[in-house]
């Protein structure tokens, strides 16, 4: 139950670091592919910190299901 407490608590931190780095500015921004606003939009650096994201959860999920097989 403690692993499982730990990865909720792993996944709203690297979800709120995501979403933070997605509605702000940042160096590496990169072009707008779509605009959604004039003063917002999708940008080419928005992929890499969706690609981080994804990887982490999946790396997260895996050590638990992995965990959960070596203990069962």
């Amino acid at each position: 139950m403690l692993r499982w407490l730990f990865a909720i608590v792993i996944a709203g931190i690297v979800s709120a670091f995501a979403v933070l780095l997605l509605t702000g500015e940042y160096i590496n921004d990169g072009p707008v592919l779509v605009a959604l606003s004039e003063e917002h939009g999708i940008h080419t650096g928005d992929f890499f910190v969706v690609t981080g994201w994804a990887a982490a959860l999946l790396s997260e999920a895996g050590l638990l299901l992995v965990g959960a097989r070596t203990r069962g």
